[in-house]
């Protein structure tokens, strides 16, 4: 019996090649398989359709009525298994290989069964910069080809560059293994352009499957809509997969793109749209109810794939609101500070000085490229990883900027080469390599010191192979890694800033502003892997910017985390909304691509609230520490109860007014980089609460301090209440800004449960939440913070230098309770203020141009 349901399962995979589940059980009863077998059929599909489903990773939040049709590779299969030999030829280990199994099994699954008599799909898959998406999509391409998908377009991005390097890793995974399976439309060199007679593509002789590499230009993809237009009668049994690399870029809100590809889908009646980005905020501030490109059937988060190189790992981040500080990393030590004042070195200040502008090779950036000799030097000693090395300069992206690097970094290079004999400048490579190895352990990533004097005699060849490459637009000199290892310093701009992998980099100089999120993401060419050299990539920056890929970091990590608890809420594209906090000095993405978004971020039931920027000058710390004074003594003398634990620091006041709370948060001035923190709109928040919902009219108000502090080291609020001062250092750069400091983090999670009765000390974020509903469902809480103004930072902490402030600076943090009902919002919308920054935005105009 269960040798003949094995075999009758086996038969109904097989069937599923042709037709739909459902009409394969239809097929099965015409052959006279009785009901008990083709019960047990369904519930085995079944049992296979959830196994597919509750697979750990990757996450999905897909609309609910998606039927499971993909179980998995079949025998016969034929392009899936040739790129798993491919992959296991280029040493990717079995837990590699396997996480890509499940995560394009799974992105198989949510498309359409190919024999569906029509179908329009639109999904989403979120990754990370330089984490591998081109591997899931060619994965995804290879198995549904293995299932029938007949035509695969691939828009690959604006640029010619990135367009070639796709078109070669899907002829290298796809093609060459198979090459009768399989016809192109495009070539390594050229872009579309019409074929003749459509029906040796489509017609029921030919078997092929159609691979077509596409940019995202206004001319090409006319031609291959008209193309499509003219072939339309064999394309009505044609399922066809359209994957949009860089999905964000081009694809949304643009006047010509964005039709084009909707022209393209309308020509086709099986339709699978499949959009890959790592910057997905554009996607999904799309208008759902829109005939567009929004997500709609699913979005995908991808799992941050091993020893992946991230924003996080490289900047630290913010903690969310079920962080405890301690628990968030600051990030690597790899970034160095390049000061304000070397700007104008080596980008124009404005257009205006573009013409003859010629850079200064500044001490940071003569230090960074004789940083990126030694790396390469050492790793030609240590002979692993990727034969490449690569440093990029992006300061500017105009090209004639980019072109005038070329003759002061040439000099560079032949200067070094000849001073190699100076014992002088040996010992200064020898201070630099010591300084930057002792940063920055090779032992912590799995690998040796490379000694300086291993490394010296490699350097005469590392000069002499070095090229200096303006790759640009305009430029005829492009990176290319084809033909041997590659020792290259790339100057460029929007060419290398997308997509495109620059391979082995290791040393990044970049001043280049942006006004949005994704394409300062995007921008971030050294996230990606660092097989045999995980130690050794530094990056070279503003600390502005550094800030502005710290705060990027955060969002990020929220965005993905949302995500992860949607999928797990019964939710669906249709009915959830990332949220995207926002920050003063950058757009979430291009002002075009929001215009459908809102501003969520003023309703605040269940959030925590808290300050983490700080002005340091005496008068404003003196002010919020009034301010603070004030709120305690009311309280105090306005309190049901006070409660005092000196073991732990602490006093709370419960049953405080929100009246007391409302006016601190209106006299108490938080920095005005904290868009989250505006205490007029909170209070108006408080006061709507209490107005509509009778909720938040009372607060606990606590003090937070240490415990231990000496009688000099405690801070007064009022007679009778004092504690310790606290310690919160700054985040260190090179070159402070003046009057500011970023602790990063302020509350803990323990602190946010201050107010609470009970042992909350174990107690996970979720918990403390329901505790607080079930103990205060209308109470707010409100922690203040006396923070020392020295705070020196525990040795430990490398990324950390003292606070450093004229006088003790007072910290913030609000707890709200999660709304009974719907949460009251109060409406103030924030916009960038980009007055005081040097911004060049991309310039997408010659995507309307002639591209072919």
């Amino acid at each position: 019996m269960a040798d003949e349901f094995d075999g009758m399962y086996d038969t109904f995979k097989a069937l599923l090649d042709t037709f739909t589940p459902a009409d394969s059980i239809k097929r099965l009863e015409q052959f006279g398989i009785g009901p008990d077998i083709i019960q047990r059929i369904r519930d085995q599909h079944e049992r296979d359709a959830i196994r597919v489903r509750e697979l750990e990773e990757p996450h999905v939040v897909e609309s609910g009525n998606r039927e499971t049709w993909y179980t998995g590779p079949q025998p016969k299969d034929k392009c899936w298994p040739a790129i798993v030999n491919l992959l296991r030829k280029d040493s990717w280990s079995e837990q590699s290989v396997k996480s890509l199994d499940d995560s394009s099994y799974r992105i198989v699954s949510l498309l359409n069964h190919p024999r569906e008599r029509s179908f329009s799909t639109r999904g989403l898959v979120v990754g990370y910069v330089q984490s591998g998406k081109t591997t899931n999509f060619t994965s995804v391409m290879a198995k549904a080809a293995d299932r029938g998908y007949k035509l695969f377009i691939v828009l690959a991005g604006v640029h010619n560059g990135l367009r070639r390097q796709t078109q070669m890793r899907l002829i290298q995974q796809l093609v060459e293994p198979n090459p009768t399976l399989w016809s192109q439309l495009t070539g390594l060199d050229k872009d579309f352009t019409p074929q003749e007679n459509p029906a040796s593509y489509f017609g029921k002789n030919n078997k092929t499957h159609v691979l077509c590499v596409v940019k995202k230009n206004a001319t090409v993809l006319r031609k291959l809509a008209r193309w499509l237009d003219q072939a339309s009668e064999y394309l009505q049994d044609c399922p066809a997969l359209i994957i949009d690399d860089e999905a964000d870029q081009a694809t949304v809100a643009t006047k010509s793109i964005n039709p084009l590809i909707l022209s393209i889908m309308e020509s086709l009646p099986k339709c699978g749209y499949l959009g890959y980005t790592a910057s997905p905020f554009a996607n999904l501030l799309i208008d759902p109810s829109a005939e567009d490109l929004y997500p709609k059937d699913f979005v995908v988060n991808l799992p941050k794939p091993a020893g992946h190189f991230g924003t996080e790992v490289l900047f630290g981040r913010y903690a969310l609101d079920d962080e405890d500080p301690e628990q968030v990393d600051d990030g690597y030590d790899m970034i160095r500070s390049i000061p304000e004042e070397d700007v104008s070195y080596v980008r124009p200040v404005s257009k205006a000085d573009v013409d003859g502008f010629v850079p200064v090779i500044t001490d940071t950036l003569r230090e960074a490229v004789e940083y990126f000799w030694l790396a390469t030097a050492a790793r030609r000693v240590r002979d692993t990883g990727n034969p490449h090395n690569t440093m990029l300069i992006h300061t500017s992206v105009n090209t004639a900027v980019h072109n005038s690097f070329e003759r002061p970094l040439e000099r560079l290079r032949e200067r070094s080469a000849a001073n190699l004999a100076d014992p002088g400048f040996v010992a200064r490579l020898r201070g630099l390599w010591d300084r930057e190895t002792a940063r920055v352990a090779a032992e912590n990533f799995h690998e040796t010191k490379v000694e300086f004097d291993h490394l010296l005699p490699k350097l005469p060849g590392v000069l002499a192979s070095c090229r200096i490459i303006m790759d640009n637009s305009s430029s005829e000199a492009r990176l290319d890694y084809e033909n041997g290892p590659v020792v290259a310093i790339a100057v460029g701009g929007n060419t290398l800033s997308r997509g495109l992998t620059l391979e082995g980099l290791s040393v990044s100089y970049f001043v280049r502003s942006v006004s949005a999120y994704d394409t300062l993401l995007q921008m971030g060419r050294w996230f990606g892997f660092r097989n045999g050299y995980a130690d050794l990539p530094r990056i070279w920056m503003t600390d502005e910017l550094a800030e502005w890929f710290r705060h990027i970091a955060t969002v990020e990590t929220e965005m993905r985390r949302d995500i992860n608890v949607y999928m797990t809420e019964d939710e669906t594209p249709l009915t959830f909304a990332v949220r995207l906090r926002t920050h003063p000095a950058m757009r979430v993405t291009a002002a075009a691509k929001m215009r459908d978004a809102v501003m969520a971020a003023s309703a605040y039931g269940g959030r925590r609230v808290q300050t983490h920027y700080f002005h340091t000058n005496a008068d404003w710390l003196r002010d919020n520490l009034a301010a603070a004074r004030k709120l305690v003594d009311a309280s105090k003398r306005n309190a049901v109860r006070v409660e005092e634990r000196p073991e732990g620091g602490r006093f709370i006041f419960r049953d405080v007014p929100h009246e007391l709370v409302t006016d601190f948060l209106t006299s108490y001035r938080f920095h005005e980089k904290s868009q989250e923190n505006d205490g007029e709109l909170i209070a108006d928040y408080i006061k709507k609460r209490v107005r509509t919902a009778s909720s938040l009219g009372r607060w606990n108000v606590a003090i937070v301090g240490h415990p231990d502090g000496t009688k000099d080291q405690r801070l007064s609020f009022a007679p009778g209440v004092t504690v310790g001062r606290i310690s919160r250092a700054r985040v260190a750069t090179t070159n402070p800004t003046p009057d500011f400091a970023d602790i990063k983090t302020l509350m803990s999670r323990r602190d946010a449960a201050v107010d609470l009765g009970g042992d909350t000390a174990k107690l996970a974020e979720k918990e403390i939440k329901a505790e607080r509903q079930r103990q205060f469902p209308d109470h707010g809480l409100l922690v203040l913070y006396p923070i020392d103004k020295v705070s020196t930072p525990e040795p430990s902490k490398q990324r950390r230098e003292p606070l450093n402030a004229e006088e003790h600076v007072i910290g913030v943090g609000l707890v709200f309770p999660e709304p009974r009902g719907e949460d009251s919002a109060v409406a103030k919308y924030i916009s960038a203020d980009l007055s005081g920054i040097q911004i060049e935005d991309e310039d997408y105009s010659f995507l309307d141009g002639d591209g072919a």
